[in-house]
């Protein structure tokens, strides 16, 4: 797929910088002055519990939502200075169920790259591109109300990656999943890093997943980034026999709360974005 223009290239000295980024409403302070940098081309996974601003955060960098202080660049564009520069440089894959099951894989993935404003005449190849990258080519002509949990996910990513953006943001990627699911999407997600070089955020309840795919981890609790470092390194603070369960506890003091038909997902999406 082809880059962006000379002109919007992303600068990639840290791909995603936050500087005391805060989001209040009212006297709820929902992230309090979090200042982060990810990396060009890393996975890297936000952690806290419910309510801790993981969401808040998402919502901020893929400008959804507007800072009440502090600045944010991503893909070297001020989120809010230049929100449609951002939107241009980045895919979003939300916890709430983006897939129209009325619709077949191929034509949720046509409807994307309208929307992504791919020109006509790159949008066949693109598609076949990304139902390959997804492992979807045998269900393109599909309707998704059909699908199982995971392949909803797989065709979501590939929609949200159509034009082929420098960052990727996934809150709670395997949300509802079974653990073969939630594996197989863990693979692709690798295999979008290793093709393309994408940068890739996820938040996630699964302490599992953060360990065995991201390069580095932050922890959030009441609106502070409060850690931030490699898996291996975040436990070794703990001690030597310590997991990311462990290190979760001793940071926010609180134990870890958390695949199905089409509606299954939906309702399933829809409950944890309620207490996110």
């Amino acid at each position: 797929m082809a880059a962006p223009d000379s002109g919007d290239r992303p600068n990639e000295a840290g791909i995603i910088e936050t500087q005391a980024l805060t989001r209040s409403f009212g006297d709820l302070t929902a992230l309090d002055a979090v200042s982060l940098q990810v990396r060009p081309g890393e996975i890297f996974g936000l952690i806290g519990p419910n309510g801790a601003g993981k969401s808040t955060l998402i919502k901020m960098l893929t400008t959804l939502l507007p800072p009440t202080s502090g600045t944010a660049r991503v893909a070297g564009f001020d989120v809010v200075r230049q929100p449609a520069k951002v939107r241009a440089h980045i895919g979003y894959v939300p916890q709430l169920l983006s897939a129209d099951g009325a619709l077949t894989a191929y034509e949720n993935l046509l409807v994307s790259a309208r929307l992504y404003l791919v020109p006509p005449a790159q949008r066949a190849v693109r598609i076949e591109a990304a139902l390959k990258l997804m492992d979807l080519e045998d269900a393109a002509q599909r309707l998704v109300s059909g699908f199982s949990g995971g392949m909803i996910r797989r065709l979501e990513i590939a929609q949200s990656m159509i034009h082929e953006p420098a960052v990727l943001f996934m809150d709670e990627p395997t949300v509802g999943l079974d653990p073969v699911a939630r594996r197989a999407v863990w693979d692709h997600v690798r295999q979008l890093r290793a093709n393309l070089g994408t940068t890739i955020l996820i938040t996630t309840h699964l302490m599992d997943e953060a360990d065995e795919l991201c390069d580095r981890i932050g922890v959030l609790h009441a609106g502070r980034l409060e850690e931030v470092g490699a898996p291996q390194e975040l436990k070794a603070r703990i001690g030597p026999e310590a997991t990311l369960d462990d290190v979760f506890a001793h940071v926010t003091g609180t134990e870890i709360t958390t695949a199905g038909s089409y509606r299954d997902v939906r309702q399933t999406r829809a409950s944890a974005r309620a207490h996110s």
